[in-house]
This record gives C-alpha cells, structure tokens and sequence, in this order.
C-alpha cells in the first residue's frame, strides 16, 4: 500500500453573537487564548479554523473533531459567542465582512476586490495520506467524478445575505468564482502539476501555493491528498460520513493506479456541472450518476451506489458498518441546508435558523434525538410539508399526527363512515358531466403558518390589483395593448374577451372575487400556477371541510391563532355591498342545481345572506334590477352562472342577461366578476402577469409564476413541440384540469396526438414546465401516504389600491388522488381542510375547536 490513508480535517467555523444571532468578528481575541497548533485565524476575523491531529481511523477522527470544537466552544462562550459549522451563516449580511489583518490577507483584498469581501463562506477539509505526490496527483484525477456526492451530503448553505438562495450550497457557487476553484484538469504527474502552480503564480493571478483552491490537490502544506469541495457541517458526523467516503475513493482509486487501469476524465464542463447540480439540489433533487454520458438519478440512489460501489474498500478500512450507517442517517435525517429550510417554514425568521445551526454544532456528533413520533412507515420525499428528514414531523404537525398515528384501524373506518355520512347530510357534492359526487375531504389537515400567510398575502394582492388594473384598461383606454405591454391581437381575439364588457363603467371593479392556484416546490418556495377571475369556485367548500373537520376529528389539537374560515362570509358580503347603492340587496346569479358548484352557490347565499336567484327570478323595472317576488332592489349581482350574462334567458326566452347590462351600463347594478374577465385568466394571458405587475404598479412581482411558452410564438412553439413529453400544455381556455397533458406521465401516442394539436392551432396552447409539487400526509385505510397538493387562496378587492384589497383567511388545499399529478376535483382529487394561522399567542397547543 503506497499510501498511508490516515486521516486529518480542518474545519472553519463562523463565530456568532448569541446576543444578537449575528456574525461576530472577535476571533484575533478567541486565537489569542487557544493553541497555535489545532486552531488559525481565517481570511474574515469572524471564523476560526481547526486542525486536528493525524488519525488512523474514523473513530478518532469522530474525537478530534469533537474535542477542537469543545475547546473553542469554551472559549468563546467566556465571550457570549457561539460557533457554527455551515457553509454560510443564515443571517450573514456582506456588511458582515471584516477582514483578517495581515499583509497577505490585504494584498488578496487589493487584488480581489469583492471577490474578497463576499468571503463569508465555511468549508470542511478532509486530508488522506498519500505521501507519494505522483500518486496522489493520479489519484486526484480519478476521483473526481464523485465529489460531487460528497459535496451534496455536506451542504449547507441555502441562504446569504438574508434570502433564501433557492441552493443547497451557495457557498460553491461564491467558491467557484476563485481563478484556480474546480478542477485542475487532466495532470499525469506531481511534475505537471508543479508546472501548473508555477505558471499560475507566474501570470501575477495567484500569488502562492496555497491559493491552488482546487477542488481536490495534493495538500500545499502536508503529505495528504485534500478535499476542498464540501461545505462546513453542522454534525459531526456529516464530516465523519464524508472522511470515510473519501478514504475509501482514494484506496479504490490507488487500486485502480496499481492495476494499471484506464482512466478518462470528464470533460471539465460535465464535471463543472456535476458540481453545479450538487449545489443546486443537495439531497432533495437528482445528482448526476457520474456515467460516461452522465444522467440525473434521485440523489438516495447516487450514495447508496457510491457506497456499494466502495465496500471492498470499506470492509478493507474497518469503515463498512459505520459508513453504512452513517450514509443512511444521513439520507433519512437530510443534509443541514434541508433541515435550515424546517426551521425556517415554522415561523419564517432567520434566528431560528441561527440557533439550530449553532445548537447542532455545539451538540452531540449525531445531532440531538428526534422531537415527536418517527413515522417510519410514512413514504417520506422531498418537499413534504408535514414529515421532515427523518419521518420526523414538522413542527407545525406534530400535535395532529400524534393523535392520527394512534388511531386504530377500527377507529379509522369509523371516522371514514362518520365523514360520508356528514358529507351526505350536509350535501357537500359537485357535478361532473352530470354526475353527482360527494365532494371528498382528507381527515389531515394541511397547515399554513403566519409568516407563511403573510408572505403569499403580499403577493397575491398585488397580483390581484394588477389583474384588476388590466380589466379596467383593456376594457378602457387600452394602454397596456398600445404601448406594446400585451400583444393586441393576443388580447382581442382571447376567447375570454367580450365586447360587451366595455360598456360598463370605467371605474366598475370587475373581478371582485379573484382566486388564485399556488403550488409550492420541493425547496418550499410559492409559485403562482393559475389565476382565476371569471367564477372562482372553492370558498364554500373550504368552509365546509371545517365544519366537517369538527364534527369528524374533534379530538386534533387546533394550534394558537387559528383562522375561522366562516369569516369569509361577511368578507364576502362587504365586499360585494361596498359600491352598492345603499338599500340594495346583493344576490348570487346562479345556473342553478345543473352548476357543478350548486352546493357552494347555496352555501354562499346562505352564509353571506345573499339573494339566491336565477334567471327567471330577475326583473328589471325602472332602471333597475329587482327580485321578481317582492321587487327587493338588487344593487349587486355575483355572477356564478356557466354560461355569458349576455346570452341569459329566463324560461319564457326574455332576454335577462341583455336587461341586466343595459341597467349595469348605466351603473344602477353592480356585476361582481363581470362579464369578459375571461380575458385576464386565460392561460395564454398568464406569462404576461409578470410584466402587469411591472407597468401598472411599478413593482416587481412578489410571487413568482411557473415557466410558460406560448406555442403562438414561433420561436417558442419549435422548443414546445421538441419537449411535449417534458412540459404540461394546457388549453388556453381550458379548466378543471380538462385537456391537461402532463407530457411526462403520458403515453407515446397521447404525446403524438398533443403534438399534431399543438402544431395545428398553437394560439389555443399554453406550456409550462412541471413543478414538483409538495404534499402532505393523507388518511387512508392502512395509515398515512403523502399526496400532491396544491392550494387556492381567494383576494377579494372593493378597488385597486392595496387597502382595497383583502386575502381571505381561507384556503382550499387540493389533493391529488393516489399515484397522480392532477388536483382538480373532477379529475378525481380531494381536498384537505387548511388551517391558517393568523395570529401568534404563544406556544404550545389549544385543543378547543373552532
């Protein structure tokens, strides 16, 4: 064996005011009283670094590392500091840099500029014995292609400068900015890679040995070969997982050295991005497989088959069982950028974060015990929002999965008998081409806490007023059509447009009730998938799924502050009265029991107390409209009907829906969602969302929407037809989820047929790409099952100003049946009731229902 694989790490650790939560630059003061030989001062005065003693075996490693950490933490505690093993701090802020003060670290200041200053970054180093630099210079060139891996488990740094990056480790990405980060490229001998160092301190780029930050390089100060691809971890035992991985790439690879075996190295954009994909995603995504012709796989399925692949060299190290058991700890429990992101979904604020940071590092090597129920049953995946790494609940669940967990087969069959009962009484039922449905509701509520809540508020309601902006002036003045914001012909021959619609007031609000589709994604950020402003269903049976939820599962402990959906009832009549002329009534305009939403229409009426007609209870008589028994004056009329107002007739042919917008003309009725708002919820209209927000608000959106092409373009409609099997096209005037091809999941023949459709008459296509839902548990008869979720939230708006403008505190979470993509009732989904906190009293959890 030429190399000796002992085992050495230095680690960087950011010091943290425990006072403030924030970085701390006091380490000239902490080195000053801790020994030269384990622990140096860094490039910014606000990390420490450690270097541990030459070791044997992973074990020992396990030791030093806890013993340097157990010194400092000591240290600094004296202080009032803490220590935190991650790639970048998650409150880090650039104005947090201060820079070590010696003659080097200025020069590299001088020279780098921002490069420097943005340096708030923490990595681990592995070291390997490999003494023979020849060797370890062949060996660096082999395992290249599985760096990328180790990379992947260590990261954990999802957030710099205050904001989610959308990265598992954005570190890299500041890394990867360094003239000599990455690879080094194909090297045959230490000779060559002298060569290499020398004419890169030549060219007045780097100015020592020691600024060679490549990805792995024989180490410029010890016999070792050094990885410096990983961020800084938390655990312990994340490093302690990533040491023996690599001993073991270095031993296989010295093997495959002695055997005289081929090797051809990646072409250093595959491998740049190999790396990229491992920062991009963690563990939540796909990693590139490191093949010849490299493919995505779940990343689970990468480390497992790098440690299967690796075995001989484990069982040969004494590493097997603890590696083995350490890589499935660590896929089970995620990496610390997944558990950064946990702990900042409770309640949205940064110092949560920074205390789980530095209470992991400061903790056991494992990290602490699990808080709550395992449930190792539970198919857990990225993106869960009630199960965490682990099988661990989230916080925000623990209290109801505690008591769905214990409930007994028996029970559950019960409460499944006692929810269609309930559903049958109440008549919580929906049409589907003619078919009366219950309207089927999970027992598992889905949770949305306040910061939550209040960031999609922000962005829905300035969503909301631009869509509302743009009614009002593509039906006015059109300015948005000839300053070149919308296409005019995209607008007029919409099939949503209505000409009609342009004879009612300039200043009417025209779609008063606006509900909007979100989905989120695996890392937990909010996108806008759909708006709907025509007849947005979904309010009463939200409303109803509580009702059902406490009559069923009384027994779910209600966390503080939760929202009462039946608000959304007064909402609703306010709303619909405030340009109202006083002394009128509002009424909901209804097809009446052959609307697919007859029960909600109902529900609404009632609940709102609101005039339930339909056409043939209207009449209009002097100038206005009135109910046909009683002559009650009618000021405003909510629009649920199936088809045009203009097309209306009552049962005797009279033309009510004429009647009806002569009156709405003159502004003696108010029409809630009025006639053409067809025209700003078509699917083709939705890419250009983003660009209303910008010219009517001058803002920039809140909320982002998903990736849309329009096929019209044609540009665009050659990328759609290539990639039919990798995009959702839709309809522009679709809904329900009717004619949604998820290219995916369809057949090769479905995808054929879409294609010719697409390519006939692309204007009435849309494509977007396919977002990974989130999901939530579900209750089925052999336990609990994450099922795709999604949610609509209602914005109710008296105007276009932002207190105009109200996010109901009520949601419709819709779920997807077992084994599909697809939400929509009719096509076979449910719903879960959605619990909105609002208000923070406290922790801990009430238990009164409400």
């Amino acid at each position: 064996m030429a190399a000796e694989l002992t085992l050495g790490a230095e680690e960087e650790l950011h010091l943290i005011a425990l006072d403030r939560w924030e970085l701390s630059a006091r380490a000239p003061l902490l080195l000053s009283r801790l020994p030269s030989t384990s622990y140096s001062a860094e490039l910014q005065r606000t990390t420490v670094e450690t270097n541990t003693a030459v070791v044997r075996s992973l074990g020992e490693l396990r030791e030093e590392l806890l013993r340097l950490r157990k010194e400092l933490i000591a240290v600094a505690g004296r202080e009032g500091l803490g220590v935190a093993a991650v790639g970048t701090a998650p409150r880090s802020t650039f104005a947090d840099f201060e820079l070590t003060s010696t003659g080097r670290y200025g020069r590299m200041q001088e020279q780098y500029r921002l490069l420097v200053d943005e340096q708030l970054i923490c990595g681990t180093q592995v070291h390997v014995g490999v003494s023979d630099r020849d060797l370890a210079v062949e060996i660096a060139q082999r395992v290249a292609r599985d760096l990328p891996v180790l990379l992947a488990l260590s990261a954990s740094s999802p957030f710099w400068n205050g904001h989610d990056t959308g990265y598992a480790s954005i570190r890299t990405i500041i890394w990867q900015r360094w003239p000599t980060s990455g690879s080094t490229g194909p090297l045959a001998s230490a000779a060559e890679y002298d060569e290499l160092l020398a004419d890169l301190i030549g060219s007045g780029v780097i100015a020592d040995a020691r600024m060679a930050y490549f990805d792995v390089r024989p180490s410029s100060h010890a016999p070792t070969l050094e990885l410096r691809v990983c961020d800084a971890c938390p655990l312990v035992d994340d490093a302690v997982l990533i040491a023996g991985l690599f001993r073991a790439m270095v031993r296989a690879a010295e093997l495959d050295v002695e055997a005289g075996g081929p090797h051809t190295p990646a072409p250093a954009p595959l491998h740049r991005a190999a790396v990229w994909q491992a920062a991009r995603g963690g563990l939540t995504r796909e990693l590139l497989d490191g093949a010849t012709h490299p493919r995505p796989r779940p990343a689970a399925e990468v480390v497992r088959g790098l440690v299967a692949r690796l075995r001989p060299q484990l069982e040969e190290l004494g590493d097997w069982d603890a590696v083995t058991e350490l890589a499935e700890t660590a896929l089970a429990r995620g990496n610390s950028a997944d558990r950064q992101r946990t702990a900042l979904a409770g309640r949205g604020d940064l110092t949560d974060v920074m205390r789980l940071v530095v209470e992991e590092t400061q903790g056991p090597a494992g990290g602490p015990a699990p808080a709550g129920p395992v449930l190792r049953r539970y198919r857990a995946r990225a993106g869960d929002e009630a199960i965490g790494a682990g099988s661990v609940p989230r916080p925000a669940y623990r209290g109801m999965l505690e008591v769905v967990s214990t409930l007994s087969p028996g029970e559950v069959t019960r409460r499944f008998e006692l929810r269609d009962t309930w559903l049958t009484e109440q008549g919580v039922t929906f049409r589907v081409d003619g078919e009366e449905r219950l309207f089927g509701v999970d027992l598992v509520p889905r949770v949305i806490t306040r910061h939550e809540w209040q960031e999609l508020g922000a962005g829905l309601v300035q969503r909301a007023r631009a869509l509302e902006s743009f009614l009002r002036d593509v039906y006015g003045e059109q300015r948005a059509l000839a300053d070149g914001v919308v296409p005019r012909d995209v607008v007029l021959d919409c099939p949503g447009y209505r000409p009609e619609a342009a004879r009612l007031p300039g200043d009417a609000v025209r779609a008063p009730v606006m509900g909007f589709d979100i989905v989120r994604t695996e890392y937990g950020g909010w996108r806008v998938l759909e708006d709907n402003v025509r007849s947005p269903s979904g309010l009463g049976y939200a409303i109803a799924a509580r009702r059902l939820l406490d009559a069923v599962m009384p027994d779910l402990p209600r966390p503080p502050g939760l929202a009462n959906p039946a608000s959304a009832y007064e909402l609703l009549r306010s709303t619909l009265l405030a340009r109202a002329e006083p002394g009128t009534f509002a009424a909901l305009l209804s097809s009446g029991p052959a609307s697919s939403a007859w029960f909600e229409h109902r529900r609404l009426a009632e609940g709102s107390g609101l005039l339930l007609v339909g056409a043939d209870d209207l009449d209009v008589a002097g100038g206005r409209v009135v109910h046909r028994t009683g002559g009650r004056p009618i000021g405003c009329l909510y629009l649920r009907i199936d088809g045009e107002l203009a097309d209306l007739t009552d049962v005797d042919g009279r033309p009510v829906g004429a009647e009806v917008l002569d009156v709405a003309a003159e502004g003696a009725v108010v029409l809630a969602n009025a006639p053409g708002n067809g025209v700003a919820d078509d699917k083709a209209m939705y890419a250009a969302v983003p660009e209303l927000v910008g010219y009517y608000l001058d803002e920039r959106p809140l909320l982002e929407s998903v990736p849309t092409y329009r096929p019209v373009d044609e540009v665009e409609r050659r990328a759609v037809i290539e990639r039919i099997g990798e995009l959702v096209t839709k309809p522009v005037d679709g809904f329900g989820g009717r004619g949604v091809l998820i290219g995916s999941a369809a057949t090769a023949a479905e995808v054929a047929r879409r294609r010719a459709e697409l390519a006939q008459d692309p204007a009435a296509w849309v494509a977007q790409e396919v977002v990974p839902l989130s999901s939530a548990p579900a209750l089925a008869a052999d336990g609990l099952h994450p099922r795709l979720i999604d949610l609509r939230a209602f914005v109710l708006l008296t105007g276009t100003r932002a207190e105009d403008c109200r996010l109901a505190d009520v949601g419709l979470t819709r779920v997807a049946a077992p084994g599909s993509l697809v939400v929509n009732s009719s096509q076979g989904g449910g719903a879960k009731d959605t619990w909105i906190v609002v208000e923070e009293r406290g922790s801990g959890h009430v238990r009164t229902r409400r």
